[in-house]
């Protein structure tokens, strides 16, 4: 059995001013590829799985068209090349947004669909911040999506796709998928699968897939920063029965329908004024601040420097800032000598508009290969820590500080762009907030331009009365030789 493995994976701010190209991303193939996807278990020794390449980034803008068309040929024509294949193995992510393409990830599975023809079956892992649309579901056999939120199963996710692809080309029950489109849209942070009411929902997923008819439950979220049509939370249901199916995915969508209004932020999160003053009161540590319009990880550029501006103009200390993307700074900083005392000018270098730190600094070390562009600098600011990357990217794991000599545990201050805390770093807050900061994932969902966004759509319009209605694939009735 001979299964093709790969895809593209990233998530696009239509609200942030920098456009993803292929620098951007990460290409992973070969062994390599099978490995970081979890295939490599002992079980799936029998099955030959064919590695084309999986290109990731950290979310940001909008991918460049040339970009994304040059990456889709790349991946068509080793999908082509490793013809015959058994069935296909998609990893996306579901919130990609490419310039002047409505649907992204759908443009590319129905043109995997088109190479391999109708005949062959199609599994897709997803993140359950993506956005789904009728196109997606009408090409593929299989859908699963993570069931943690922040992500702790994407392995496990990509093993629960592979199974049931094994299962079907082994002479299992042909799978179909239904799903149901809702009209929600909360961010990432006010769904946190370890908050109620989204943990009991998740937890509950499991209990759908025992059910007869029934293989794999999903309730996904949607990505709520891009204003586009297709943007939506959304139930999606893989199983065996498409009447099982339908009905499960109606039943997920209304308990999420039904908690719309329950959804809140995890941790005590304040406008950054209110935060700083409980940081300037706390007396315990490590206090962590999360700098939530421009993570990173959830499509923020990562050059904004509001929280270090509003630090250093009231005269705090102690805090240690990781870490503000700015190439230019970098690079300054970086012909200083470690010990030297040098002036800079921090803020804004990848189009945020934001106020910039004008300060002394010392370098305190230096880490990186100028080739690679992997450059970072420690610098000491009034009393403070800064780390500067010359690449966009998150700081969220306990290592990352480690690398500076710092242990976070230790810290007086942490302050990371950030929504809800990582796994690493929100058991050792004491306490944690999160800012209500400007940038590219503002939390200030209403005020967000909403131009392309279909409505009725909560919390964008509340005085609505809605009814689940599932949908099935177009391949439900597809007849498999």
């Amino acid at each position: 059995m001979k299964i093709a493995v790969g895809g593209i994976h990233t998530e696009c701010s239509t609200y942030s001013p920098l456009i993803q190209t292929a620098d951007d991303f990460t290409i992973v193939r070969g062994e390599d590829l099978v490995r970081e996807a979890g295939l490599a278990d002992s079980r799936y020794a029998e099955i030959a799985f064919q590695p084309l390449f999986h290109a990731r980034s950290v979310p940001g803008g909008p991918v460049e068209e040339t970009c994304y068309q040059s990456f889709k040929g790349d991946f068509l024509k080793q999908l082509e090349d490793s013809l015959p294949v058994d069935g296909v193995l998609l990893i996306m992510h579901g919130a990609m947004h490419v310039v002047g393409l409505g649907d992204a990830e759908g443009d590319w599975i129905a043109a995997v669909r088109k190479v391999i023809g109708p005949k062959l079956p199609i599994a897709v892992s997803y993140d359950l911040h993506g956005n789904v649309t009728q196109n997606i579901v009408d090409q593929i056999d299989i859908f699963c999506a993570y069931r943690t939120a922040p992500h702790i199963d994407v392995q496990e996710t990509h093993q629960r796709a592979a199974d049931l692809l094994i299962d079907q080309l082994s002479g299992g029950s042909k799978r179909c998928v239904a799903w149901v489109p809702v009209p929600v849209l909360h961010p990432g942070e006010r769904t946190s699968t370890e908050d109620e009411p989204m943990k009991s929902l998740y937890t509950g997923l499991p209990l759908f897939d025992a059910s007869d008819g029934v293989d794999d439950s999903n309730l996904m979220v949607g990505y709520v920063w891009a204003d586009t049509e297709r943007a939506t939370a959304s139930a999606v249901v893989t199983g065996t029965d498409p009447a099982a199916a339908k009905q499960a995915a109606e039943l997920i969508a209304a308990g999420y329908w039904n908690n719309r209004e329950n959804c809140q932020f995890g941790v005590p999160t304040k406008p950054l004024e209110d935060c700083l003053m409980d940081a300037s009161a706390c007396k315990t540590h490590p206090f962590i601040l999360a700098d939530s319009g421009d993570n990173p990880t959830g499509g923020g550029v990562g050059d904004r420097t509001d929280i270090l501006h509003l630090w250093l103009e009231k005269g705090m200390e102690g805090g240690v800032f990781a870490g503000i993307a700015d190439p230019a700074a970098v690079d300054a900083a970086w012909q200083s000598e470690t010990g030297a005392k040098f002036e800079i000018t921090i803020g804004g270098a990848h189009g945020s508009s934001c106020p910039t730190v004008e300060c002394q600094a010392k370098v305190q070390l230096k880490r990186g290969d100028p080739d690679k562009k992997t450059r970072e600098v420690l610098l000491e600011v009034a009393n403070n820590l800064v780390i500067l990357s010359e690449y966009r990217r998150p700081f969220h794991k306990l290592d990352d500080f480690k690398a500076f000599g710092i242990d976070p545990a230790s810290a007086k201050f942490l302050i990371v762009k950030s929504g809800y805390l990582s796994p690493e770093l929100a058991p050792i807050a004491c306490p944690p907030r999160m800012a209500l900061t400007d940038g590219a994932v503002n939390q200030d969902i209403r005020a967000l331009q909403n131009e392309w966004r279909r409505p009725p759509s909560f919390p964008f319009q509340q005085d609505f009365d809605w009814l689940p209605t599932a949908k099935l694939s177009a391949r439900a009735g597809h007849k498999t030789p």
